[in-house]
């Protein structure tokens, strides 16, 4: 077995253009390299003086309709991160600067793709700094309505998902995602966003969704999907289901050991789970190296 993993940046600056789902604004997004123990730090660039960072943390975010927005205290937000911060795990990424124009990420086309494509062309490079790894000791749980969200221990990071919708295009889809049989870039990172043609009108009058287009997420209307070139995986739904929760753990700073089962769980109620799961001391410890030498996480490995 191979001993724990290092911690990597990316080895150049890259960058990419597109728009925002939600705002419809055009935005520029880069990535820079970050030191060790700098975790995934958003950088506001059309905002002046510190105020302008907003680290990618479970706790700073503040708003999880149709996607997961982080703010620092100051109030400078970071719209639709989940893509990217899926992206940055399934590359391996842990220290890393993402500098955008605007208050939210590009959503390229609806998946994480764009981004882990962004994050080979600039290449990786190895730190002298091991991994921050969060065992899971005990099970936690919450509830909201008829949706549950469940963490458990586990030997590595699984997801198991499921979801239920009254549309029967979709219906009910089930899916595992585990992270040292399945790889991320091949069997995950490519599944899209999707909604629904009735409720686009809706949205914008919420001033969502106001960028959405085929071009950035599968769009259902009855029992059809509307894209031409139709679905990426048959169960293209529930993978993208688990790709966001994949983005929103990252946001603990670190590799999750544990297994984390979701009954039609969504953004609002990961986070919910990140929170009663941190705020039980019984529940999670640290591992670092050697303490773990056989323990390798394979996060989004093929």
């Amino acid at each position: 077995m191979a001993t724990i993993p290092y911690q990597h940046t990316v080895a150049n600056r890259v960058t990419c253009r597109g728009v925002g789902l939600h705002s419809g604004e055009e935005v520029s997004l880069s990535i820079l390299p970050a030191v060790e123990n700098t975790g995934i730090l958003f950088r506001r660039v059309d905002i002046s003086g510190p105020e302008q960072y907003v680290p990618a943390n479970y706790l700073n975010v503040v708003n999880t309709q149709l996607g997961t927005t982080l703010a620092n205290d100051k109030g400078v937000s970071i719209a639709t991160t989940e893509h990217l911060m899926a992206a940055l795990w399934g590359c391996n990424i842990d220290n890393a600067i993402v500098e955008l124009s605007g208050p939210e990420v590009p959503i390229m086309d609806g998946s994480s793709e764009p981004f882990v494509f962004l994050i080979e062309c600039s290449g990786t490079h190895k730190q002298e700094v091991p991994r921050r790894i969060i065992e899971v000791l005990k099970t936690i749980s919450v509830e909201e309505d008829d949706k549950r969200a469940v963490i458990t221990p586990a030997d590595d990071f699984t997801v198991t998902m499921e979801i239920d919708f009254e549309n029967a295009l979709i219906a009910k889809q089930h899916c595992v995602f585990h992270s040292s049989d399945v790889s991320f870039k091949t069997d995950l990172c490519r599944a899209r966003t999707f909604g629904f043609e009735h409720e686009v009108s809706h949205l914008r009058a919420q001033g969502l969704a106001r960028g959405g287009s085929l071009e950035n997420a599968v769009v259902v209307s009855g029992d059809k999907v509307l894209n031409k070139e139709g679905l990426r995986y048959s169960n293209e739904f529930v993978r993208h289901k688990v790709l966001d929760c994949i983005g929103d753990f990252y946001l603990i700073g670190g590799l999750l050991k544990g297994h984390f089962t979701g009954f039609r769980s969504g953004h609002a109620l990961n986070n919910k789970l990140l929170r009663a799961f941190f705020a039980d001391r019984d529940a999670w410890r640290i591992l670092r190296f050697p303490e773990t030498p056989n323990y390798f996480p394979l996060a989004g490995a093929a």
